[in-house]
């Protein structure tokens, strides 16, 4: 049995701690650092999840951990001119792998700072470069280029974990886990997330463009990897809005949606034209930014003076009426839920926040009063029969 030490279990008090497979090697490499516990869950299951956005799409693809779920994940398509300025890469050239990246990196930057990564893709120098200029602990990938893996072991003072997958290995057909002595087993979640599962078009809207089948891919291959419950807003080939970890389905979607709505207010010109002192960090641009779109910012950010630590003048307030205005032009979002809906309080809160498309299991005692709430916002819902929790 191969065997890998670890620093610390969960908590530095958790020693000792490892990780191992039954026969024969680990499917992994320490290239750099000193991997830890919470690291390496992140970073398995962040390999499955870009492994198989890969493998939905032909495209690469990035995601971004935090705590055993995704803060964002992408597949690598171009940027539009507003998104690079929003994710602070606006004059350089990207390779594919880098806008996946910077894709999943900019769905919820609040979320992502000090992530764990994961790469479908070799790691070449442009992503590398992107990784670098982030608060991070660390990446996995099934390769990196010379270039790429001289960049990153230099970062954190050469502390950055940096993780090799092998990308033919795959595990055994079964999981088993021990929680206070007792041993769970069961069949590993294999299951293929493919567009035939959008088949079961239960509303009037019948309408599923090729865009939209895409984009609920992303979120349900995104969800399969969430901690439940999970809902999950996606757009143009990444998540904009992930609500993890909830006990209530509503308080899913709340969450996913009021960050699907900083997302798209990111992008907001008063925003996007922000004038933030010379030397202000990515991050410290974030914090600022969050501080200037919060519904309190007229009374924290502005009446207390805040702005001064971060603008070189007081940039002007955006209204509450303008940001609904801004949001009110949204549409087109796509989103799934690991488990079904049981109330339509879910699909009245989604509608707020420009959803048009949606996939769920469907189950509900309750489904045809879903529906109904679907069919007057014009939505378009599929019932997928695939339940993705994830423990």
């Amino acid at each position: 049995m191969e065997q890998l030490m670890l620093k610390y279990g969960c908590n530095p008090n958790q020693k000792p701690a490892s990780i191992s497979v039954a026969e024969g090697d680990l499917p992994l490499q320490v290239l750099n650092g000193n991997v830890g516990y919470i690291n390496l869950l992140d970073a398995l299951n962040g390999w499955q999840l870009v492994r198989e956005l890969k493998q939905a799409t032909g495209l690469a693809a990035a995601t971004s951990f935090k705590h055993v779920s995704p803060a964002g994940a992408a597949i690598a398509l171009p940027l539009s001119e507003s998104e690079r300025r929003m994710y602070f890469v606006t004059s350089e050239a990207l390779s594919p792998l880098a806008v996946a990246y910077v894709r999943a990196r900019g769905a919820d930057r609040m979320s992502s700072f000090g992530d764990f990564i994961a790469l479908s893709d070799t790691c070449d120098e442009s992503t590398a470069k992107c990784i670098n200029r982030e608060v991070s602990d660390g990446v996995i990938a099934p390769g990196y280029t010379d270039a790429a893996l001289a960049i990153l072991s230099k970062k954190k003072k050469g502390a950055y974990s940096v993780v090799q997958i092998d990308p033919t290995f795959e595990p055994s057909p079964v999981d088993r886990r021990t929680v206070f002595g007792v041993t769970f087993e069961q069949r590993r979640n294999d299951i293929a997330i493919v567009p035939k599962m959008l088949d079961n078009i239960v509303t009037r809207n019948k309408a599923l463009p090729p865009e939209a089948v895409r984009d609920l891919l992303v979120a349900m291959i995104a969800l399969k990897y969430t901690q439940s419950n999970s809902v999950c807003f996606a757009f143009d080939g990444q998540t904009i809005g992930v609500g993890a970890g909830q006990q209530s389905r509503i308080h899913c979607t709340r969450l996913a949606a009021d960050k699907a709505d900083l997302w798209r207010l990111r992008q907001h010109p008063n925003v996007l034209d922000l004038p933030f002192q010379s030397k202000l960090s990515r991050n410290d641009k974030d914090n600022a930014i969050e501080q200037y779109l919060a519904d309190e910012a007229e009374t924290s950010l502005f009446d207390d003076g805040i702005w001064q630590r971060y603008f070189t003048k007081c940039p002007d307030p955006l209204p509450k009426q303008e940001k609904r205005n801004w949001l009110a032009k949204v549409s087109n979002v796509s989103l799934a839920s690991d488990a079904f809906f049981p109330f339509r309080d879910n699909i009245d809160r989604a509608a707020r926040s420009g959803v048009s498309y949606i996939s769920e299991p469907g189950g509900s005692l309750r489904d045809d009063v879903v529906i109904q709430a679907c069919d007057e916002h014009g939505m378009t819902m599929a019932f997928t029969g695939v339940r993705l929790f994830h423990h």
